[in-house]
């Protein structure tokens, strides 16, 4: 069977000791992220970057996507041990975890935490991989044109997801998209916009804007805050009672079909799948005002459904070429840095690194279980570590980072102006997601969208007369209409007669 054939070339590539092992750093390290508060995979993933330039495509996605589900595999334990979720999608777990664990259950609320992101997790990867048939057929459909109008559509995602602001999440697109243009023209290999600098000849560096934005940024805007302090309750013992698991496979199996739908859809994600699930788990009860004072149903359901959306989030990405998300953004570029252009081709050129990836994932599920559960102890002390001691660490690695892919000063510069950019975006709540998705795609949007043009002679109805271009085109018509309407409704009301 073709599926049994791909998987085995999957896990061929994926249990390699150089990939198994980039897999386990993945993992350890999304897990390690994923636990401290303030610290997630965008700004893991931003920060290694760099390295994407050193190793091989395989070996750099499968790290990076290890970082990501990892730190939404491991936002739960603190969310559960300290009332503090360590990712944003945990919150919902804080609900019902954390006054199990101040119960003296801590250790079955752990337990079903895990068991729901490896069970959610492990069908989610069967998700994607039961895509590859529909990718290659795709494949076949898409050229130049239709290429183009993704793109587009993929912006326009990306500002509907990053903001309640379209006309600003748009426009720090299209900021992108400029940034995008500096350095040698797709054609004609001229200089644009380097105002003299030779370092921009060959476009910006999305590694110093990524890490500038996303790293730089976050450590600036924190630098007032004062430091949190939680104190943990201790862990009895692990193992859930069989009353729990009775109450838990139920919501498990919910969650896990309702977050692997929202990860695949536009517009939602793991932290929509989160609270939808809990919604829904806490409606379908007999006895819904358990909720809230440690119902186990309350962890196992929307941690199902955070993973299982994290997982499938893939699929856009890997599809399409619409990340959905800034920590799909940032991996799309780090294929892009390789060489492989995301979307219907990468199953068919690059089969290795599809099936490679997703093989992968399981491993890398199944680590999860390892490193979360008898390691909770040494993920629970790793809190203590005063965080005006890591930033600066994290600030040097950040710069050392940057100027290893050039070995220049030039880029370490550019990382200190856009981080100061990056502060004020925040100040005036602008997402830069679509800023690096922009940077990322930009180049990518116009060497294609020239290639439509000059295959029609300069005419524009090529976008409006083939079928999949035209779907792609009224899909982010439909999405900028449908969110533009919630600015309209106060406007039409003021302006009605009193």
């Amino acid at each position: 069977m073709p599926f049994l054939d791909n998987l085995a070339l999957g896990f061929s590539v994926a249990l390699t000791p150089a990939n198994f092992l980039y897999c386990l750093a993945g993992a350890t390290i999304g897990t390690l992220v994923g636990v401290l508060p303030g610290f997630g995979p965008v700004i893991t993933i931003a920060m290694l970057l760099p390295l994407t330039f050193k190793l091989p495509a395989i070996a750099s996605l499968i790290m990076l996507a290890g970082i990501y589900y990892g730190a939404h595999h491991a936002g739960s334990t603190t969310a559960i041990m300290l009332n503090m979720p360590g990712e944003p999608t945990s919150v919902v777990i804080c609900l019902d975890g954390h006054p199990m664990a101040r119960k003296g259950r801590a250790g079955p609320a752990l337990s079903i935490s895990a068991i729901s992101s490896f069970f959610a997790g492990c069908v989610g990867v069967a998700v994607i991989a039961g895509f590859g048939p529909v990718l290659a057929d795709a494949a076949l459909a898409f050229e130049t044109p239709e290429y183009a109008c993704t793109i587009v559509l993929a912006l326009v995602v990306a500002a509907a997801l990053s903001g309640t602001s379209l006309v600003l999440t748009l426009g720090m697109a299209v900021l992108g998209l400029l940034l995008g243009t500096i350095g040698a023209d797709v054609n004609s290999g001229s200089s644009r916009f380097t105002f003299g600098f030779i370092e921009l000849s060959d476009h910006i560096n999305l590694v110093a804007v990524a890490v500038a934005l996303f790293a730089v940024s976050e450590i600036v805007s924190r630098m007032d805050r004062a430091e949190e302090r939680h104190e943990a309750v201790t862990v009895r013992g692990l193992l859930p009672t069989a009353s729990d698991l009775r109450a838990s496979w139920r919501p498990i199996v919910r969650g896990t079909g309702l977050g692997g739908l929202l990860g695949i859809l536009p517009g939602t994600g793991p932290l929509i799948a989160s609270f939808a699930s809990y919604a829904m788990e806490r409606r379908m009860s007999r006895s819904p005002e358990r909720f809230g004072e440690g119902a186990i149903e309350g962890v196992a359901g929307p941690e199902a459904a955070n993973n299982a959306a994290a997982i499938t989030h893939f699929i856009p990405m890997l599809a399409l070429g619409i990340p959905s998300g800034a920590a799909m953004a940032l991996m799309l570029g780090a294929l892009l840095i390789q060489g492989i252009t995301p979307g219907p081709q990468v199953m068919v050129e690059h089969p290795d690194l599809f099936w490679g990836v997703i093989a992968s994932m399981w491993i890398g599920n199944a680590m999860l279980l390892i490193l979360n559960l008898p390691l909770v102890g040494i993920w629970i002390r790793l809190l203590s570590v005063p965080y005006r001691l890591l930033y600066p660490v994290i600030l040097v690695f950040c710069c050392i980072g940057v100027y290893s892919v050039n070995n220049s000063s030039f880029d370490v510069m550019l990382t200190a102006a856009f981080g100061v950019a990056g502060a004020l975006f925040k100040y005036l709540d602008l997402a830069p997601s679509p800023a690096i998705l922009g940077l990322v795609l930009g180049p990518v949007l116009e060497e294609n969208l020239r290639r439509a043009l000059m295959l029609s002679r300069g005419n524009l109805s090529i976008f409006v007369t083939r079928p999949i271009s035209l779907a792609l085109l009224i899909l982010a018509a439909i999405l900028v209409v449908v969110l533009s309407m919630p600015a309209w409704r106060p406007r039409k009301s003021s302006l009605a007669p009193h």
